[in-house]
């Protein structure tokens, strides 16, 4: 046991360092070509710090795990909710301004319910998770589009944010392909300790997706937040919150989806109800102008804390 937990704690660390070269080796090279930072910001980091969940989960659903593939996702966006956005709030209280955070937000929170009900019900199947796919590509049509509406104060924030390696074309090719082979094998890795611990511990793999996993997959998205949140940079804290959720359920399980289809049946009802609550808070913190206090960032994360020991009690695990 204590070996497969060094496994799944260095195929974590792996998945990590391979985000990081990802993120900065895509967003110079976006840069370079001539895209905006806040455009950068709001899609290629956003998306960029899913990519563990994305090649986690679909890497799952290849190898059968299906019930790991949907736990993964499901897990990190209550995690990038409760826990992430809570820490950011409980290191300095922020605002949003952006407004394209006014939109999003409740667009998350409607894919949230749909993608919810396909799990509680008939499953996503391959038309599905094809549909899904298609709905990220016109999000993020979208989202480049409407960053021109954006004030200059959320301009200057994600130029001042979004940070970018001093690379050639050349070398960001190189360190963006680096990321992604580091992503695939901490990947493999991954789900085979985390199907090793399921066992072990006699719970289901969903179990070990929504918490273990999902913590893991989601650490990105945690290093960006705390940083974005010691600057003082809400926009930022919020926007790659929003992007990475709605890159996990269109993206992730679009994908995973397509590979094999997926179903929630593993998963309680309560599950994806935490999803959608969490979806819901999120609205109301990404309200333009909003600020996010440190009361709310200790409701957030003792909120999702409860949700993980009760997990936990109900497996039998405590």
């Amino acid at each position: 046991m204590s070996q497969t937990v060094l496994t799944a704690l260095g195929a974590i660390a792996v998945l990590g360092f391979g985000a990081e070269l990802l993120v900065r080796g895509a967003g110079t090279l976006a840069m370079r070509l001539g895209v905006s930072a806040l455009a950068v910001g709001l899609t290629v980091v956003a998306f960029g710090t899913s990519a563990p969940e994305f090649v986690v989960s679909v890497r799952a659903a290849a190898l059968g795990s299906t019930d790991l593939a949907v736990g993964n996702v499901v897990g990190s966006n209550v995690a990038n909710i409760g826990l992430i956005l809570g820490l950011g709030a409980l290191i300095r209280p922020v605002a949003v301004h952006a407004t394209v955070f006014r939109l999003d937000a409740p667009l998350l929170a409607l894919l949230t319910v749909a993608v919810s009900i396909l799990l509680v019900g008939p499953g996503i199947g391959r038309p599905a998770g094809a549909a899904l796919t298609a709905a990220l590509a016109a999000y993020s049509w979208a989202t480049l589009k409407r960053t021109a509406i954006e004030p200059m104060r959320v301009r200057e924030e994600f130029a001042e944010g979004v940070t970018t390696a001093q690379l050639s074309l050349i070398g960001s090719v190189v360190m963006t392909v680096i990321g992604l082979a580091l992503l695939v094998v901490g990947a493999e890795l991954l789900v085979g300790a985390a199907v090793r611990i399921a066992q072990v511990l006699g719970v289901g793999e969903a179990v070990v997706g929504l918490t273990v996993v999902a913590i893991g997959t989601s650490l990105p998205e945690l290093a960006t937040t705390i940083v974005a949140a010691a600057r003082g940079q809400g926009d930022i804290m919020v926007g790659n919150i929003v992007g990475s959720n709605f890159f996990n359920l269109a993206g992730t399980l679009g994908v995973a989806a397509i590979v094999r289809p997926l179903s929630g049946r593993m998963l309680g009802g309560q599950d994806v109800g935490v999803m959608l609550v969490f979806a819901v808070v999120l609205v109301v913190a990404s309200r333009s102008g909003a600020v996010i206090s440190r009361a709310e960032g200790v409701l957030l994360i003792a909120g999702y804390l409860g949700y993980v020991v009760w997990l936990f009690v109900g497996g039998g695990v405590i």
